[in-house]
């Protein structure tokens, strides 16, 4: 007799992957149908709903990076690339996405392999564009980092075998774009916005959570990581930056992300038991919680200083926080995969 839970990492696993599957997809395909709709309210609530059913496909992509859903690799990662096509991040590989994330964890920093901040300094016409967009809430950096990933197998940071692949992706994801505008045009518009929706939820939830060091060295086989398998330094410089400590259900807003201690703790954790492990390690007063209200009061007052991010890895974040003086770190998502 066929028994589905045997290819679940958690027995318990099957109901809390279909119903966020479910909620995925309703608000995803929802939110193009009310999108399109006349008036005002219904295409906004469209919005809302299509930007943040890609912020749970997003979180969902990473617990499938960390095989925390099924037993086997290949069950995880065939969802995380199917949910990468719905995010879209699937100009890259979920290969190469799933593999700068294991760096992050395994060397206790974010290497990366496209530093932004250069390349923004040696163009100074498109640095001062991203500070007049970034000072708007226009999440610009983030913009760049994705222009990247499209063209980055036609540069140096890319790698040229994924030329072929990439431009079959960018004529598959425009054709189905120009398809939908044909249905549409109202729609394809809206759903930019809420496309930069998702991208505003993920670097912000990404902008407290770590203290780490970041390092041009992702291709580098010969770079030496000074804290990796540090497991005290990944401690003390990871953040629980939770939605609400009263009310955890909101932390749900974020699919539990946001339980980062405990995630780093036991990485193929799935999401729906993060917080019961929070619980059960840290407790309710455990320091390297920070709370949503100093963190939106830093990121409002230190947007444009988190462009270059100059103190990053350099200050304690809780108590940078207290003061509005902790600059967020933008450019590390999990779905640019360099």
């Amino acid at each position: 007799m066929f028994n589905l839970t045997q290819h679940f990492r958690y027995s318990d696993g099957v109901w809390p992957l279909t119903l966020v599957l479910a909620y995925i997809l309703t608000t995803y395909i929802g939110g193009w149908v009310l999108m399109a709709q006349p008036g005002f309210l219904l295409p906004i609530i469209g919005v809302l709903a299509c930007g943040h059913g890609m912020v749970i496909a997003a979180y969902l992509i990473h617990d499938c990076g960390h095989n925390a859903l099924f037993k086997k690799t290949e069950y995880n990662t065939r969802l995380g690339k199917a949910l990468n096509w719905l995010t879209g991040g699937c100009y890259g590989t979920y290969e190469d996405l799933r593999y700068k994330h294991m760096r992050h964890h395994v060397d206790n920093a974010d290497p990366i392999s496209f530093d932004y901040r250069a390349w923004l300094k040696a163009h100074p016409r498109t640095e001062k564009a991203v500070f007049a967009l970034e000072w708007c809430y226009f999440p610009a950096v983030d913009i760049v980092m994705h222009a990247m990933l499209i063209i980055a197998p036609f540069t140096s940071i890319g790698n040229r075998e994924h030329r072929r692949r990439s431009l079959a992706v960018i004529a598959i994801r425009t054709l189905l774009l120009l398809a939908l505008a044909s249905w549409s045009l109202k729609a394809v518009l809206l759903y930019a916005v809420a496309y930069l929706l998702m991208l505003t939820v993920l670097r912000f939830f990404d902008a407290y959570q770590h203290n780490y060091e970041i390092l041009v060295n992702l291709n580098d086989p010969d770079a030496v990581f000074p804290y990796k398998g540090n497991r005290e330094y990944e401690e003390n410089n990871t953040y629980s930056n939770l939605i609400s400590r009263r009310w955890p259900a909101l932390n749900l807003l974020v699919l539990n992300f946001c339980y980062h201690n405990a995630h780093h703790t036991k990485p193929t954790m799935p999401w729906y038991k993060l917080p019961a492990l929070h619980r059960e390690l840290y407790g309710d007063n455990y320091t390297r919680t920070v709370g949503l209200r100093g963190q939106l009061r830093s990121y409002h007052r230190n947007r444009l200083a988190g462009i270059y991010a100059e103190t990053y890895g350099q200050v304690e974040v809780p108590e940078a926080l207290r003061d509005g003086k902790a600059v967020p770190v933008y450019g590390l998502s999990f779905l640019t995969a360099f």
